[in-house]
């Protein structure tokens, strides 16, 4: 489930957090239209099909919750080029 978690962000546009608690490795095909199309692809967008969060619930009985917690971030203060010293 980590790993089907892990492909969401990219299409619901957040960070998705495996909170399902289920252990191994399943099997999964799981149908949705984008919302949006790639852009570099030119194909049209479809707009007859399914969103995510509906194919998530109806496909695999689960549910994509929006909730506010904490991440670890990673903060870079400043960059160098390094030198031949």
């Amino acid at each position: 489930m980590s790993l089907l978690a892990a492909s969401f962000p990219g299409s619901v546009g957040r960070i998705v957090l495996d909170r399902t608690g289920l252990a191994g490795t399943f099997d999964l095909e799981l149908e949705w239209t984008p919302e949006q199309a790639p852009p570099s692809t030119g194909v049209p967008l479809q707009t007859d099909g399914v969103s995510i969060f509906t194919a998530v619930r109806e496909q695999l009985g689960l549910r994509l919750e929006s909730t506010e917690g904490q991440l670890d971030v990673l903060v870079i203060d400043r960059v160098e080029r390094p030198t031949l010293d």
